[in-house]
């Protein structure tokens, strides 16, 4: 199972840029990353279902209406999958991304910090994009490989925004794959079990602080709910993803 988590967290990253088509371009004071429209599929229009070819059962997303409010349900049984929205925007012009969640359970077994435990009843990527221009030698070399292999950069790196099981909230770590994606636990536990809570991070400082250097531009959002590690059943609702300029 482990194995195929690692496959999970190499081709999620790959793919969240090769998928950035049609992306979102800034206008007014807000932005609205979630609107009312469907694809024919169901899923939220302008977004994407990333799936992993090494794991054959994938989280089921669909959009639904939630009083006046568009809600996108994720429900995972022992599965893996995201679904993503591209951007190209400057996170200096829009720092802060608001959204709202609630989950049916936390997933509480398994140690988030290990590859074995990277599981989550939900969680929102927000990842950035590799420019070779103000890029290390070593950075565009090894991004360098990786595009002449696969056709395209990988992001430069990600914050993931997460509801834990059992993690304190505020704690900030390395996702076990990768240290180019920090983990950051806003929600944890069952104590809010099925109540909507809304959340607000600015972007722009949580990527300089955890990463120690100015962010580049944001390349997508991603929503994910996934319990292939842990062998668990969760789902998740998310609303009201915004991005805000400074307020």
């Amino acid at each position: 199972m482990a194995s195929k988590s690692k496959i999970r967290a190499v081709v999620f990253f790959l793919v969240l840029i090769v998928l950035s088509a049609r992306p979102l371009l800034a206008e007014g004071e807000m932005i609205r990353l979630l609107g009312d429209q469907q694809e024919a599929d169901g899923l939220p229009k302008n977004w994407r279902p990333l799936t992993f070819s090494k794991i054959s059962r994938h989280t089921e997303y669909k959009l639904i209406r939630e009083g006046d409010r568009p809600v996108i349900t994720a429900t995972s049984r022992q599965s893996a999958s995201g679904l993503y929205r591209p951007l190209d925007l400057n996170p200096k012009e829009y720092p802060i991304l608001s959204w709202c969640w609630k989950v049916n359970r936390a997933l509480t077994k398994g140690d988030e910090t290990k590859k074995n435990g990277d599981d989550y009843a939900a969680r929102i990527y927000v990842t950035f994009k590799f420019d070779p221009n103000n890029a290390t030698f070593w950075e565009r070399t090894t991004f360098g490989t990786i595009k002449t292999i696969y056709g395209a950069y990988p992001p430069k790196g990600a914050l993931n925004y997460v509801w834990a099981g059992h993690l304190p909230v505020g704690k900030i770590f390395p996702n076990p794959y990768t240290d180019r994606a920090k983990m950051v636990v806003v929600e944890s536990g069952n104590e809010k079990e099925m109540q909507w809570v809304c959340e607000e991070r600015n972007l722009y400082e949580d990527y300089k602080r955890l990463f120690g250097e100015e962010p580049p531009v944001f390349s997508g959002v991603a929503v994910m709910t996934d319990t292939d590690n842990t062998g668990g059943e969760a789902t998740a609702y998310y609303a009201d993803l915004v991005l805000h300029k400074e307020r």
